[in-house]
């Protein structure tokens, strides 16, 4: 019982921030005869494992110089296939390299109506999966892709190939 409440003081001193093996060698240096085996199973008796910190990882460049549009689709209610889509880009790690995966979704189904690959993050990527969405929808769906928070675009001459008249 002695051990027991003195690993637990250990752990509460230490915030949970250290091991089985830190508070083993604590424990061996306070004189303690103890096997790391035994701290271990105590530990997780207990509830008294460390809390492993998670590293973030950003992924959204928050202080670029484009202008951040209002979410228009937040409150759109849907009632049929290709009134809304959805996009978005994301990477894939191989075994050697990542590569990029840009998706585009109708809304209202959850269907998948255009993917596009690449080994790097150019406009061509999402140019490529909205282009394979038209098509695969052909005209029932004329959009035009929103520009949102975080956003990968091409310039105007890329976006041209979707401007539909009246929008």
């Amino acid at each position: 019982m002695l051990l027991r409440s003195r690993l637990q003081e250990l752990a509460v001193a230490h915030h949970r921030l250290r091991g089985y093996r830190m508070l083993t060698a604590l424990l061996r240096r306070e004189g303690q005869l103890v096997n790391h085996k035994r701290v271990l199973r105590l530990m997780r008796e207990d509830n008294l494992l460390c809390l492993r910190r998670r590293m973030y990882v950003f992924t959204t460049d928050s202080a670029h110089t484009f202008p951040i549009y209002p979410n228009l689709a937040r409150h759109a209610r849907l009632t049929e296939p290709n009134q809304l889509w959805v996009a978005d880009i994301t990477f894939i790690r191989l075994r050697d390299e990542f590569v990029y995966l840009a998706v585009v979704l109708d809304a209202y189904s959850r269907r998948v109506v255009g993917w596009e690959i690449a080994r790097n993050l150019q406009a061509e990527l999402a140019i490529g999966a909205l282009r394979m969405a038209r098509v695969t929808v052909g005209s029932q769906a004329l959009t035009l892709p929103a520009k949102r928070y975080g956003q990968r675009t091409g310039g105007r001459a890329e976006m041209e190939d979707f401007a539909m008249p009246g929008i």
